[in-house]
């Protein structure tokens, strides 16, 4: 017989119990549902709410039920629902009706609150390591590539010149602030809905503030309704795993370009890459594109919740059942991913001559001609026009800026004279670019130390 069989004249349909069943997907939650339990029943206890010694024989009970989990002896039953009634079932079945007192002043509502908040506080930071093992992959990166010249781009056109090392810390900021959004998820989230039942707390005497540190939140939740019909700290957490899947995806598709015959700019390792069934001559960059076919699944799951909450009325509503699947699938999404990931780019080989060769052309070191001209006196629009001009010549002639002659130039304007060959220089065009945040060596050094420092205040 179901725990809420008494309002009930007859046997819920099959159907609709498979169909409202949850154990199937909540199962993974009985670590956080009993360790709720045993603070509830703690509380219940002290508070004088059910005799000390059946609080702690529940207590006793309970432990056991988890320890035979844990040991893969206790299987599930679908009559029950969710994981919830099957561990009150079973904890019912072996201490007899001490069991049944486990449930004062306390709904399931503010059970499955509860659960699946200390479920999310509990991944967050496994999440934050894994992505500062990434920092500190890109890190080693930037380091070894201080010097490696590259094109820069916009509208995938080669635009300026950068580093390879000055490319793996803009990656890195963009980490830098996953961490953060998920540290600001986690801090929001840290406040206690057990005590809130249904939706409108109890008449016994219970005590939140002592459930809430018992289970290591700083503090109880506000507002009773609000507890029990709150996912925002999940769908919180589903945006900040869209922004950095999303950021793993970018990272992904250059992967992907530059290890194609097209760039060469780097080699996967064999270890991370596949090859055809077919063509004995691919090798192809399976994780990345994996990685970049898995952020549409965190975009649905994020979409999912946003969908589920958008239109449900206080306090709670069944719909919210189909939180979990969205929670556990992005969670276990990403937690995939980005060891893989990290691994991919640290086994990575860069090749620095096939980015200098690309670097050398298409006219990335243009604008500083322009600077050069601007710097001896002439408006930047005048020389942004003269260099257009120069570039046509090349174009036609086949030639690059620092191939051209100085008759070539002087043909054009009387301002060039020898030093423009060194102020052309890809190195030159690097380096000269001091300014903070910019891809000049000492510059990126300091970019490298301030992500350091951020992954090392997180060690």
């Amino acid at each position: 017989m179901k725990l809420w069989a008494g309002r009930f004249q007859k046997e819920t349909d099959t159907l609709v119990n498979d169909f409202n069943s949850s154990i199937g997907f909540d199962a993974r939650l009985y670590k956080q549902d009993i360790t709720g339990s045993i603070a509830h029943a703690t509380m219940l206890g002290q508070q004088g709410i059910i005799e000390e010694h059946e609080a702690e024989k529940i207590i006793e009970g309970l432990k056991a039920i988890l320890a035979d989990i844990e040991a893969d002896k206790v299987e599930f039953s679908l009559d029950n629902e969710d994981i919830h009634m099957n561990i009150e079932a079973l904890l019912t079945q072996r201490i007899g009706d001490a069991g049944k007192r486990l449930h004062t002043a306390r709904s399931r509502n503010d059970q499955v609150a509860l659960d699946t908040r200390m479920y999310v506080r509990e991944e967050i930071p496994t999440i934050i390591g894994q992505v500062l093992e990434l920092e500190k992959v890109l890190i080693k990166k930037a380091k070894g590539n201080l010097d490696t010249v590259m094109p820069g781009y916009t509208h995938l056109q080669r635009a300026q010149p950068t580093t390879f090392a000055h490319y793996m810390m803009a990656y890195a900021n963009m980490f830098k602030r996953d961490v953060t959004r998920l540290e600001d998820c986690l801090e929001r989230l840290d406040e206690c809905p057990l005590g809130a039942g249904a939706l409108a707390t109890s008449t016994y005497p219970v005590d939140r503030f002592a459930t809430a540190q018992a289970l290591g939140f700083k503090k109880p939740t506000d507002n009773s309704m609000d507890s029990v019909s709150d996912r925002d700290y999940a769908i919180e957490l589903l945006s900040a795993l869209s922004i950095l899947m999303m950021h793993l995806s970018r990272f992904s598709e250059e992967i992907v370009l530059w290890c194609s015959w097209e760039f060469k700019y780097v080699d996967l390792d064999d270890a991370y890459s596949t090859g055809s069934s077919i063509m004995p001559q691919k090798k192809n960059p399976d994780v990345a594109e994996l990685v970049r076919g898995k952020t549409g699944r965190v975009y649905g799951s994020l979409v999912t919740l946003l969908t589920i909450m958008k239109s449900l009325p206080l306090a709670y509503n069944k719909d919210m059942q189909e939180d979990k699947e969205a929670i556990f699938d992005a969670i276990d999404t990403v937690e995939l991913c980005l060891p893989v990931f990290s691994a991919m780019v640290d086994t990575l080989t860069v090749r620095p001559k096939n980015m200098a060769k690309a670097a050398a052309g298409g006219f990335i070191n243009a604008t500083d001609c322009a600077d050069y001209l601007t710097k001896k006196g002439l408006p930047f629009r005048e020389a942004y026009m003269i260099v257009g001009r120069l570039v046509n010549l090349c174009i036609k002639s086949g030639d690059t800026l620092d191939t051209l002659t100085l008759k070539d130039f002087r043909a054009i304007s009387s301002l060039f004279d020898e030093d423009v060959y060194e102020a052309l220089a890809l190195k030159t065009c690097v380096n000269e670019r001091k300014v903070y945040g910019g891809p000049a060596k000492e510059s990126v050094q300091k970019q490298i130390e301030l992500i350091e420092e951020f992954v090392q205040a997180r060690a």
